[in-house]
């Protein structure tokens, strides 16, 4: 399982909602994630294929997967069916 990197904003809201949601879903054994904050090298290199609003969590292609206030339930569903679970 690659690691889905999130570029988050330090000290946002959403972006501690996305956490929290991805832990969950790290401990569920569903994904592995790690942080990308903007200003950093590996959040820039994520910032052109970033929607305006962030969070925002992106597969291990570098596509974007969900922005904003992420859910667990939609990511839930969409790792289903990434994975062939349908």
């Amino acid at each position: 399982m690659r690691q889905l990197p999130l570029l988050a904003i330090p000290d946002c809201p959403l972006s501690a909602h996305a956490r929290r949601v991805l832990d969950t879903l790290a401990a569920d054994g569903l994904l592995v994630w790690g942080e990308a904050a903007t200003g950093t090298p590996n959040g820039e290199a994520l910032q052109p294929n970033a929607p305006d609003l962030l969070p925002a969590l992106f597969n291990e292609f570098g596509q974007l997967l969900a922005h904003g206030r992420l859910s667990e339930r939609g990511l839930r569903k969409a790792l289903a069916i990434a994975a062939g679970m349908t």
